[in-house]
């Protein structure tokens, strides 16, 4: 079975049996119809994932793995905030008049940055590390930039990551401030599994751990009867990922260059609503 699910039921249950209500606060977040959006919580979640073992997606429910790529590359490769130059609707909500969401997310990526080395900005820094020092305790990103909040149309959910090689492995911890776990857990673990895989191809690492931080973890109140419905199902086998191994540049990989195979996955919970 896969073991994606098996962290998910488990963090899924024990926010639902332990976790603490926010239904006495006052909450920012608010459903579409201006509802207040409570939620149970949990703090300081850690789940680790050995991404040389199994790829890390649900099979409870559909992961649009295809869609959770493509986003992480409008993040991570094209470094941008331009809602157009994605293929999903994911950011309309929080789009502005120009057509971005401010100095956001893949914005804080591109920009550069004086280095010893000379001018990088994060990714181009991080590659050539896994490249030139490869063992070095350094290598790590970070897009909660204080100086721009206030032109960011949302503060970054998933802000950090830190690279580690051991051994050869490249591993990776993913520091998350804020998780909605039935919309966005598995996407964003589907979507850095296999930004560790591409930096580890094109570094000549192998791939070793995703360990995955959660400051606040939770389910939202009108979650809860979809999040007991797939606790009610039994995990399926974990699928096949595949990754096109002749590429060896960062920034040549496209979504057509990944493949799950034998994905079998649960039927449709239908419509989740998303607070904003």
């Amino acid at each position: 079975m896969s073991y994606a699910d098996i962290v998910f039921k488990e963090n899924c249950r024990d926010i639902i049996e332990n976790g603490y209500s926010t239904e006495n606060e006052k909450v920012r977040p608010v459903w579409e119809d201006g509802t207040p959006a409570y939620t149970i919580k949990k703090f300081g979640v850690v789940n680790r994932y050995d991404l040389s073992k199994e790829f890390p997606i649900l099979t409870l429910r559909y992961t649009n793995w295809k869609n959770a790529i493509d986003e992480m590359l409008w993040i991570w490769q094209k470094k941008s905030n331009k809602v157009s130059e994605l293929n999903s609707h994911i950011w309309d909500s929080w789009m502005g008049e120009d057509g971005t969401i401010g100095k956001a997310y893949g914005y804080q990526l591109g920009v550069k940055h004086q280095y010893k080395e000379g001018m990088f900005d994060q990714v181009d820094r991080v590659l050539y590390d896994l490249k030139n020092n490869p063992y070095s305790r350094r290598i790590m990103t970070n897009i909660y930039n204080f100086e721009d909040l206030h032109e960011m149309n949302l503060y970054p959910c998933a802000y950090s990551m830190t690279f580690n090689v051991v051994d050869g492995k490249l591993n990776a911890i993913l520091n998350q401030r804020s998780q909605d776990t039935l919309t966005a857990n598995n996407w964003n673990v589907v979507q850095y599994a296999v930004l560790v895989h591409m930096l580890a191809q094109v570094s000549d690492l192998q791939v070793g751990e995703l360990v995955h931080v959660i400051a606040d973890m939770h389910i939202y109140d009108r979650h809860i009867p979809l999040v007991k419905e797939l606790l009610e199902r039994e995990p399926l086998p974990a699928p096949k990922f595949e990754i096109n191994k002749n590429i060896k540049n960062f920034y040549d990989f496209t979504v057509d260059d990944f493949k799950i195979t034998d994905y079998k996955y649960g039927e449709s919970i239908g419509r989740i609503p998303v607070a904003i």
